[in-house]
């Protein structure tokens, strides 16, 4: 993939990202209040508990897809910066092999349990599957994988970069 595909890509992919933790932010803020509004009328949302769960963990999965893309996630920048480039090269790709390694595993697991929900229904909502609430577990790891591919990429050319070999001076 050509430097300004990838760059096109990579921001319709933030962007997507983006609308989805935003919609899922403000979802979720809708039925906590409405949940919350029931609940001090005196008359509580049978399924409010529920939901709020679920949209709790998309929001989770989805907005860690999206600060992978950013590199946001808990690192040790400082401390990565002042080794020399190869080592750093070296440590980078440890990194991002192990944490690939833990999603496809993540995404390989979630699609099983996916498998095993066939049939089940939310308890406060029978009409709505299991499958759909679960289905972020191997949909999350994959956005994620693509968004630690997508920034494993970038960080890999700032490190190679001449910028970077002067960190470590």
């Amino acid at each position: 993939m050509t430097e300004g595909r990838s760059n096109t890509f990579r921001k319709k992919f933030e962007r997507f990202l983006e609308f989805v933790v935003l919609a899922l932010m403000v979802t979720l803020a809708v039925v906590v209040v409405v949940g919350v509004v029931f609940r001090k009328a005196g008359a509580a949302l049978v399924w409010y508990d529920e939901v709020a769960s679920i949209l709790l963990s998309w929001l989770t999965y989805y907005g860690a897809s999206l600060a992978a893309l950013k590199r946001a996630h808990i690192a040790f920048p400082t401390l990565v910066n002042k080794m020399r480039p190869r080592l750093r090269a070296y440590v980078l790709t440890f990194r991002e092999l192990v944490v690939l390694g833990f999603l496809v595993l993540l995404a390989w697991a979630g699609w099983r349990v996916m498998g095993i929900l066939e049939g089940t229904t939310l308890v406060s909502l029978p009409w709505v599957p299991a499958r759909v609430s679960q289905s972020v577990i191997p949909i999350g790891a994959v956005l994620f994988i693509i968004a630690e591919l997508m920034s494993w990429d970038e960080e890999r050319r700032r490190i190679a970069s001449p910028d970077a070999r002067g960190l470590s001076q």
